[in-house]
């Protein structure tokens, strides 16, 4: 249910729920604000927390910080929220210099994330990295699948094949699109636009996935995530509604089939990324949606 004002609202349309699940996992939750970081060294602390597909990892870097990864089995993607934060990468034979306030794509194997004046950045890895799987905070929630969801599957590789590749979030709002959303062949992220001020009550936007989780991570201000699961014929599967006050940051993981919205609370800015493990389908079909669609060939239907 969108309000009209949502460009998702005619996709919505076209899509009629088809959920049949009858048993449910619950929400999860890494509140970095008050939890110990799980990976501590020298100049960084990082805060790791996993859903059924994805895992974030949000790291506070003091100057010269580096982020590295040996023999990483799949595309990964940075995200540099602050213009002030210019970091070099390296991977394979590349090295590029990227400018704050960028999303940025890096390849499997051996790379180099440095930080020289420190910052704030977020790593989003699949889950078919163990090693990371482990370290998350909440990494015992996932002893088992969690239900609803089918078995990850890769996207096709990009055209040109696995290389650093950069964007900047400098990227102007456009009526019809919804946010500002990169894929790649693991992950889908949507930089949602800036939202200064509480979120208005009459159009929230409370709707539902049948068979993929939302990783919801908070970036600036504060959100009330709100979540209710179906009733089914067994009552030993039903939930309480959940109204999760979330400050930043943060990072929510919304279970299939549950239904939910999300509330910007802060006066100032409410900064929300959603994340989705592999790419959606369906926001992959709507026209001019996905900003780097051209480098990333959908799968054959």
């Amino acid at each position: 249910m969108y309000d009209r004002t949502d460009p998702r609202a005619a996709m919505a349309a076209a899509a009629p729920a088809k959920t049949t699940a009858v048993e449910f996992a619950g929400a999860e939750f890494g509140l970095y604000y008050e939890e110990d970081p799980q990976v501590v060294d020298a100049r960084s602390r990082t805060w790791m927390t996993r859903g059924q597909n994805f895992l974030v990892a949000y790291t506070d870097a003091e100057p010269g910080a580096v982020l590295e990864r040996q023999g990483q089995v799949d595309e990964y993607v940075l995200l540099l929220p602050d213009r002030d934060t210019p970091t070099a990468i390296e991977a394979g034979a590349e090295s590029v210099d990227v400018d704050g306030y960028s999303l940025v794509i890096l390849p499997p194997g051996d790379s180099r994330i440095t930080l020289p004046k420190g910052g704030r950045c977020t790593r989003i890895f699949s889950t078919q990295s163990k090693d990371l799987n482990a370290l998350c905070g909440n990494a015992a929630s996932y002893a088992e699948p969690h239900p609803n969801i089918p078995p990850f599957q890769p996207w096709p590789e990009p055209v040109g094949g696995y290389k650093i590749r950069a964007y900047s979030l400098d990227i102007p709002k456009e009526e019809g699109r919804f946010g500002r959303i990169f894929r790649c062949t693991t992950l889908m992220v949507n930089y949602l636009d800036p939202q200064i001020g509480p979120r208005d009550t009459a159009k929230l936007s409370p709707h539902h996935h049948d068979d993929f989780e939302q990783g919801s991570l908070a970036l600036d201000g504060a959100f009330t995530h709100h979540l209710r699961w179906p009733w089914t014929t067994n009552m030993a599967n039903w939930r309480e509604d959940q109204h999760a006050l979330c400050k930043a940051p943060s990072l929510t993981v919304i279970p299939p089939p549950s239904i939910h919205t999300s509330r910007g609370m802060n006066e100032d800015l409410n900064q929300l990324v959603d994340i989705f493990s592999p790419p959606r389908i369906d926001f992959s079909k709507q026209p001019g949606w996905v900003l780097n669609a051209d480098e990333y060939p959908m799968p054959s239907e």
